[in-house]
């Protein structure tokens, strides 16, 4: 029995986990919702560049998004928010990836197991896009965080995300650091500077630019091309 055992049980165990994957994801391609093929394929390549914990985690995250597929928004925005907050550890770009600001995908993200502000926000905003929540009702806001009570002059640079439940109506705000949802007008402690999605940039929160927010922002561009490299279509969502 001896002669049949591999002499590399460690690299035996990772092709084995990647095999077993990829049928996983064959069988998923030919059932369950339509636009979940996407993210299986995004297990595919987890599973082959960074290996079988991280393909692990995104299997979790696209388990997340099928069983949240037929709920009505509010769940799918509390549930998807409580996904981020608990799975990523908050970490400073400088610890995480050795640069001053690093944007990250929803992948890069879970393969770290940590991220910060952006990078909550991009994997949330991702998160229910691929949900079919439309682009329109969803934005990236840059803001200024106040740090301790109202009369306090202490600011930071934060990011949250803003869904709106019609692009009229003022957001709801979901972030990380406070894990609750509230309005934008519950959240005094937020001065927005400006926001954007992949199809427009707001500056000050107010009226639309004219401008490509892939052309002012390099770091979100970087992030959709990434997403187009995965394969990841966020107009084709999985309900």
């Amino acid at each position: 029995m001896l002669g049949i055992w591999p002499r590399n049980p460690a690299r035996f165990i990772r092709h084995a986990s990647l095999v077993l994957l990829l049928c996983a994801g064959a069988w998923m391609l030919g059932s369950g919702h339509a636009g979940l093929d996407d993210l299986v394929q995004l297990e595919q390549v987890a599973a082959e560049r960074y290996g079988p914990d991280t393909a692990e985690r995104v299997r979790r995250w696209r388990e997340l998004l099928e069983d949240l597929a037929d709920e009505d928004e509010q769940t799918q925005i509390t549930r998807v928010n409580e996904f981020f907050n608990r799975k990523l550890l908050y970490q400073d770009d400088q610890v995480t990836w050795g640069k001053e600001d690093f944007w990250a995908t929803p992948l890069e993200a879970l393969d770290k197991g940590a991220g910060d502000c952006e990078d909550y926000s991009i994997a949330k905003y991702v998160s229910l896009r691929k949900l079919g929540i439309p682009d329109e009702r969803l934005r990236l806001f840059y803001v200024r965080a106040r740090l301790g009570g109202p009369d306090s002059n202490l600011s930071q640079a934060h990011m949250v995300l803003g869904y709106f439940t019609d692009p009229r109506d003022e957001p709801q705000v979901l972030d990380n650091l406070v894990t609750r949802i509230e309005t934008a007008s519950q959240r005094d402690d937020l001065t927005p500077i400006f926001s954007f999605n992949s199809e427009g940039l707001w500056p000050d929160g107010q009226e639309q630019s004219a401008a490509d927010p892939t052309a002012r922002l390099s770091r979100w561009r970087r992030v959709l091309e990434q997403l187009d490299e995965y394969g990841l279509d966020l107009a084709r969502p999985i309900n």
